[in-house]
Order: structure tokens, then C-alpha cells, then sequence
């Protein structure tokens, strides 16, 4: 039996005990412990034959799983998720093997989600959160989602990534942040994302439409609403509000000390965070800010993304 049995240890014990200790019916003890006739069976059976012992729980697990995914496949999956720090829908296109497959792999294997884990080591840092309620508008364009996420800035010859704590050059020496603002469609996920030098309300204006523009060039043509937090370079910003009005959107803002109901591009800055900006040690500053366009070139066109049934954001565009 296993450990989800319906009967404890000890109503396993009281159910031996009146059968074999005072020689009652087993199905009347079986009714009297709210079990079958069959399952009173067994366990008496299996004291029997083995004592105490009989009685412990046992795994569920069947001596043989001719279907089980050989170890060597099992290894290459564990390799490639430690090395690439990516989830089963973009393993599966490097190892040949199915995403569900890999699913049950790391779960097999205890694997920690990437959400829960330190992007740089891979080590679990913190416990995970998962909400039932989940939303998506009909159409791209419906609604577009605007943040932006600080990063420190690379001092020349790399920083503690590159030479480890302690270690960097200069350290003293500020180096400032850089700002990446990003906007992604509600319902394609189609991202564009720049690194700027502020978050001004000025510059948010003017990423607004640059990215509008590059949402057009990929088949957005309209947008309906534009979706943000309450900071001031958003809510009351003249530039801000103007350049949502020439773009004929309304401006929307998500509910106070409520991240998540910005939840799609801040999910997109935490794939960003771990595949551009963290996914290798870069020597300059410049040379992460050239590796973004690539990056983003291929999160729209080829990397397989869970919420469009593991196909690119571009594959749920209209061709133009």
C-alpha cells in the first residue's frame, strides 16, 4: 500500500489486532474502519506474511517501467536545463526530446522552477507563487503592456560576474544603470524593449512610439490601450499622455501595490533579466547593449513561448 492509504500505520495495527487478537469477522472490523472487506483482507494477509513490517507504507511505484525514458536521455535533459537555465519548451528544441517528457524529468528529478532560482547560479532562492486566473484580450493590439526595469551598468573590463566579488576593478567607481523599457502585446506576446538612459516621462513618451512603430512594422497596426503602474513618469506625464493620444489608445493603469496585474511584461523582464542580461558575463556595457537586438530578434521569431502553444509571439500574427 502506499503512503496515501486509506488506513494510518495505526488503524492498520487496530485492524490486525481485532482480527487476529480477538478473532472478530474481518468484514465487520472492515465496516467498523470505513474500509473494504478486501482492503481488511490484504492488510491481515500481509501481516501474515511479514509481520510489522507488512503494515509500513511502501512507494506506488512499479517494479518495472518499460516506458520510462532511458537514464542516458534523463542525464542529457538535467545537462542541458543546468547549462541553458531555460524551461521544457526550449530544452525540448535543443535535446530532441518532448516538452512533456522534460516536464516529467525535472519533477522526477526534484528540479526546482526557474522562477524560484537565482538566474546567475541556478541555486532555488525563494518559493513560488501560481494564481488559476489568467487573462488574454482576442486580438493584438487589444491592450499593451509598458514597465521598465533598472539594471546597474557594466564598468569596462567586466564587473563581479566576470572576475567575482571582491575582485572587480574600481569598485569604488559608480557606474550608474541603465533603464530597459519594454512593451509587449497582450495577446501575441510580440516584445520590443530599448536601453535608455532614464525613465523620464520624456523618454517613456518617446520609447512609446518608437515601439508602436516597431509593433506596426510587425503586423500591429492599432493599439487599443496602453497598460502601466502608477509612476509618475506614466500617470500625470503631459509627454506620456500625448503620445498615447496620438497613437488614438486609451491609457490604463493597473491597480495600486498590484505588480501583477502588469503581470505580462514583468514576466518578460524576468526573461530578459536571464536570457540577455545575465545569460553570459559581458566585458563592457556596450557589449550587452549590442546583444539585446539579437536577443530580441529571436524571443519574437523563434524561441517557443508556453502561452502561444510553444510557438514564437510572431506566429500569432497576420502575415503583412
Amino acid at each position: 500500500m502506499h503512503a496515501n492509504a486509506r488506513l494510518t500505520l495505526h488503524g492498520r495495527l487496530l485492524l490486525v489486532s481485532r482480527v487476529r487478537l480477538e478473532g472478530r469477522p474481518k468484514a465487520h472490523v472492515a465496516a467498523e474502519l470505513g474500509v473494504s472487506r478486501q482492503c481488511a483482507h490484504r492488510w491481515v494477509e500481509r501481516y501474515d506474511r511479514e509481520g510489522l513490517a507488512g503494515l509500513a507504507d511502501r512507494s506506488s511505484r512499479p517494479h518495472r517501467q518499460p516506458r520510462r525514458t532511458p537514464a542516458e536521455v534523463e542525464a542529457r535533459v538535467l545537462a542541458a536545463r543546468d547549462k541553458e537555465q531555460t524551461g521544457p519548451a526550449t530544452l525540448a528544441v535543443s535535446t530532441g526530446v518532448p516538452a512533456r517528457t522534460i516536464s516529467r524529468i525535472l519533477v522526477r528529478y526534484q528540479v526546482p522552477r526557474l522562477a524560484d532560482c537565482d538566474p546567475v547560479t541556478g541555486e532555488p532562492i525563494r518559493a513560488g507563487r501560481s494564481s488559476d486566473q489568467r487573462y488574454e484580450h482576442p486580438e493584438p493590439g487589444d491592450l499593451v503592456h509598458i514597465d521598465v526595469k533598472k539594471l546597474g551598468r557594466i564598468p569596462d573590463g567586466g564587473g563581479w560576474r566576470v572576475h567575482g566579488r571582491g575582485q572587480v576593478l574600481n569598485h569604488d567607481a559608480r557606474v550608474g544603470f541603465d533603464y530597459i523599457h519594454a512593451m509587449v502585446d497582450d495577446h501575441s506576446r510580440l516584445a520590443y524593449a530599448e536601453v535608455l538612459p532614464d525613465e523620464k516621462g520624456a523618454t517613456c513618451a518617446g520609447f512609446l512610439t518608437r515601439a508602436a512603430a516597431a509593433f506596426a512594422a510587425a503586423g500591429i497596426t492599432r493599439i487599443d490601450r496602453v497598460l502601466t503602474d502608477n509612476a509618475r513618469n506614466y500617470r500625470g506625464c503631459h509627454a506620456f499622455a500625448a503620445a498615447v493620444g496620438e497613437l488614438g489608445a486609451v491609457q490604463k493603469f493597473i491597480r495600486p501595490h498590484c505588480p501583477w496585474t502588469n503581470g505580462k511584461v514583468e514576466r518578460f523582464n524576468r526573461t530578459l533579466a536571464r536570457e540577455w542580461a545575465y545569460r553570459r558575463p559581458y566585458l563592457t556595457n556596450h557589449d550587452r547593449t549590442l546583444a539585446l537586438q539579437g536577443w530580441l530578434d529571436y524571443y519574437n521569431t523563434r524561441r517557443p513561448h508556453t502561452a502561444c502553444a510553444n510557438r514564437p509571439p510572431t506566429s500569432r500574427l497576420s502575415p503583412t
